[in-house]
Order: structure tokens, then sequence, then C-alpha cells
């Protein structure tokens, strides 16, 4: 039922502060601003490539404030697109999943959903820009887990009307975790990771240690990684490399300092295909 993962909300302390800085960054470009009474904050509205990311400054109490009060700037919402909003609405009420209904789309906190705090919109035209956009889409929203993945697995197949038989099985030594990405389909990497990690000596088994399940990350596309590398590097910017190769070509991961307290996984194109089921969709590079 799931089509694509279609945005983040990010909570935030200055609005123009975050536009200049998912600008600079990911080349992001504003599009509106607008008010959530739901969210009980001003929202800027910004084309990601195909998807979006909506920067939101609480001016009162609200899901956004408490947020921000708890954790400090961060991901607030991923979310997801479906073809037909009221038969998803459906499915949620047959799974006696509670949900709020306000800016055109549907908010489930992150209580109902092992940690994953999302918002369901139906699917339109995609963003202002195009996949050849520095950042081109998003495509995964990544929750961390001290549940057992394959108990969290289940009850999404259910909720979402996710294919089982689509899970591809992960397990990443290098940060410590195992679990299964959830393809909304078998021609795009749309998914919801679910990362298992119990180990505190990984980043993510000292997230589940003090927080339990919760939404962790999201990665995205880019059409071109060392502009994104050159814009890192011009503005004294974190990251940590994919690779040891003498120029990194593959990806990386933005510090939670960059983007507001988002982490952020950045891929080159289809290379996410190589964990994600199918290999030889990979794009090989070009040899110098």
């Amino acid at each position: 039922m799931l089509k694509s993962v279609d945005r983040i909300l990010v909570v935030v302390n200055n609005l123009d502060e975050a536009q200049t800085n998912y600008s600079n960054i990911l080349g992001a470009s504003p599009v509106r601003d607008y008010r959530s009474d739901f969210l009980n904050a001003d929202i800027r509205l910004m084309a990601l490539g195909t998807s979006w990311v909506e920067l939101v400054k609480p001016y009162g109490d609200g899901p956004a404030m408490k947020r921000l009060h708890r954790s400090g700037e961060g991901l607030l919402f991923g979310g997801v697109a479906v073809a037909n909003l009221d038969l998803f609405a459906e499915q949620l009420k047959q799974n006696s999943i509670d949900y709020s209904k306000a800016d055109g789309r549907i908010y489930i906190s992150g209580e109902q959903l092992y940690g994953l705090p999302l918002t369901v919109s139906e699917s339109s035209e995609p963003a202002s820009g195009q996949e050849n956009a520095l950042t081109a889409f998003l495509y995964e929203l990544t929750v961390v887990l001290k549940t057992k993945w394959t108990k969290v697995a289940d009850g999404y197949s259910d909720y979402f009307g996710l294919n089982a038989n689509r899970r591809v099985g992960i397990s990443f030594p290098r940060f410590g975790y195992e679990g299964s990405l959830l393809m909304f389909d078998d021609e795009h990497l749309d998914r919801i990771e679910l990362s298992e990690a119990h180990d505190p000596a990984y980043p993510m088994g000292r997230f589940s240690s003090k927080h339990g399940d919760g939404l962790y990350m999201c990665y995205v596309e880019t059409s071109d990684l060392a502009d994104i590398i050159s814009r890192l590097e011009r503005h004294g910017a974190r990251y940590v490399r994919r690779t040891d190769t003498p120029v990194e070509r593959d990806g990386l991961w933005l510090h939670p300092s960059v983007l507001n307290g988002v982490l952020i996984g950045v891929s080159r194109k289809t290379l996410a295909w190589q964990w994600s089921g199918k290999p030889d969709r990979v794009t090989p590079l070009d040899s110098d």
C-alpha cells in the first residue's frame, strides 16, 4: 500500500538558518511556508529532488515543541505516500491504529509504530525538482530497534499493506546491527529499514539502550556525490566516508550537526541496490 518515502519533517529553532543548511549541502530549494495548527508550528516546505523536506518551527505547545524541548533539533516525522489516503485510513482502523488527519494528510504517533512517527500523504506529482537534481530523492527511513525486528516487520506488513516476500535481510557488522529492508515494491528503492541493535560498542546499540525503538535516520540518493563532498568541505561540515578508497565515490553519512540534528546517509546513483536484493542494478563506476 505504501508507494514511496516522500518526505521528512525536521523540527528546528530557526527556519532561515535551517533552510540555508539544507540548500548549502543537499541543494534543497524553498517552495512555500504554511502554518500547521495540529503541530502548532510554522513550516517551510523545501523540494529535495523529487522528495520534500519540511522544516518545522514550533510557536506553541504541541508535538513539535515537545520534541524540540526533549531532544533538540532533529527528525520529527518520517513521511510516506500512498495512492489513496481514505483507503489507507481504513487499513489503519482495521489494525486499531489511531491517527490524526490534518494538513491534508495523516499523522501517526511513534508510540503506535515502534518509535516511528509517521506522516502519510496522498501521492501526487513529484516535487518541482528532478531525479537529476543534486539530491535525487529520499528512499529510506531507518528505525533502530530494541524489539525483535521480526515482530516489528510483521506489524508493519499488516499496518501498511507491505508484502513480506519483498523483505531483504540485512546485517551490517560495521555498525553492529541486523534486520530487514521492508521494500515497498520491486522496482524502486523506497523502504523502511529495521535495524535491531543491542551492542553498546556501536552508536545504534547505544541509541536502542537509551531510547528503545525509534526513528534514527534517513537515506537519500545523489546524482553528484563529488559535489556533495565539495559542499561539505567548503562549509567545514562533518561526515563519514563509506569506503577507504583514495577518493570517495560511493557514499557517506552526514553528521547530525550538519543538518539540524538529522543523521542522513547519502549514496551515489543506484548503489543502494547493492544491499537491496538486486545488485545487478548497480551501475559500475567508470574506471579512471
